[in-house]
């Protein structure tokens, strides 16, 4: 085979090779001619001129993300220190963003710087209006507001803002060493007034369980007061019961009275010596004495034979 012919196959086959371009998923192939934008290709395998058609750029559309770390000042001359997650993409697949996105930066490295310090200039901007005791509280503000001032530049650019996270926002080591002494003085006079009120509930329990036993004590007491004093009755309802019956039958036997009283007499103090806690009964022995306690009984028997009287009419 002649030189020539196989220098046109390899040259076909070398140009064949050359009309075929594969764009991977997820990124836009940018086309140019003499260094003029011609056209994009999408993802896939895709023809070009060979030789004439040059892919510029590969341009990606997927999320990106980057870490942030940078100072502000706020309005009380206090420095913040945020640390940020940025999310962003192309804000679309459409050609005029493709363009914007290829040939706005000379590359991604001047894209990034540009990015990051349009947001960082935006958080500054927002802090220094704002007080070193708000920056906590405005989270959600300064996204909002940063949001809110780069999306325009973000489109002209080609993309879009899809996320800003403050995942940490701190402060001087004595502005630190401060909040924290003001949280641990609210921690402590919350404690105290717990303690405190603590301290009330247990002693109101206290007091109103020792009023409860009080009552029921009183109450115990009253119960065991009328439970003796009935006792103390049915005792002498029963002694005058018996006293009578016994007159009653000595009456009946001709038989003096006060032989049963003087027995009964001698069986109380019996009684009293048996059962009495005390070590020494006084009694009055004489002649007198003795008359004087027979004479007594004999009163307390005629009064009882009278009480006793209608029932034994009846």
């Amino acid at each position: 085979m002649p030189i020539f012919q196989i220098i046109m196959i390899v040259l076909v086959l070398l140009i064949l090779f050359l009309s075929f371009v594969t764009v991977s998923q997820g990124t836009i192939a940018v086309v140019t001619i003499f260094g003029k934008y011609r056209r994009v290709l999408s993802p896939g395998l895709n023809f070009k001129i060979p030789f004439i058609e040059v892919i510029f750029k590969r341009v990606s559309i997927q999320n990106r993300s980057v870490e942030l770390e940078f100072q502000a000042i706020t309005i009380d001359q206090a420095n913040v220190y945020f640390k940020a997650m940025l999310l962003y993409s192309v804000i679309n697949t459409g050609e005029e963003a493709i363009k914007n996105v290829a040939f706005k930066f000379i590359d991604d490295r001047n894209f990034m710087q540009a990015l990051v310090r349009t947001i960082e200039g935006s958080i500054r901007g927002f802090v220094a209006t704002k007080k070193q005791s708000e920056v906590l509280s405005l989270r959600k503000e300064i996204v909002e507001d940063v949001k809110g001032q780069i999306d325009q530049s973000l489109e002209e650019w080609g993309y879009h803002l899809i996320d800003l996270q403050l995942n940490d926002i701190t402060f001087d080591e004595a502005i630190i060493k401060s909040m924290a002494q003001v949280v641990a003085s609210s921690n402590l006079k919350a404690a105290a007034e717990n303690e405190g009120q603590a301290l009330l509930i247990t002693k109101t329990k206290a007091a109103e369980a020792d009023g409860n036993a009080t009552k029921i004590a009183a109450e115990a007491e009253r119960l065991a007061a009328q439970l003796r004093g009935q006792g103390v009755a049915l005792f002498r309802e029963e002694v005058a019961k018996g006293m009578s019956q016994a007159a009653k039958e000595m009456e009946q036997a001709n038989l003096d009275t006060s032989v049963i009283l003087f027995s009964m007499w001698t069986e109380a103090i019996k009684n009293f010596a048996e059962y009495g806690k005390g070590n020494v009964i006084f009694l009055d022995g004489s002649s007198e004495g003795m008359d004087r306690t027979m004479q007594q009984m004999m009163a307390m028997n005629k009064l009882m034979e009278r009480n006793a009287s209608p029932s034994t009419k009846k």
